[in-house]
């Protein structure tokens, strides 16, 4: 299923949704329907990726919120609420 990102264009509320068939989003905070689509990331899992000892991958994925390569949080995007 797909996930949206949206940014609420009353409240300013950052937040993803799941929608099925001809469901429309609204924010889960204020209920408006003026949204803002975000660009969304995805993460993709690397069969036969290498773990250091102590069971973390060695390789970090790109951050999940803005794509920022050296891996989540790296690019301290500040809370949108």
């Amino acid at each position: 299923m797909p996930i949206f990102e949206y940014i609420c264009r009353e409240c300013h509320h950052q937040f993803e949704t799941l929608l099925y068939g001809k469901e429309k989003a609204k924010c889960p905070k204020c209920h408006a329907i003026r949204l803002e689509p975000q660009l969304s990331v995805f993460a993709v899992s690397a069969k036969g990726s290498t773990a250091s000892p102590s069971g973390a991958s060695a390789e970090r994925g790109a951050c999940g919120s803005c794509g920022d390569p050296r891996g989540p949080g790296a690019c301290s995007l500040g809370d949108m609420n």
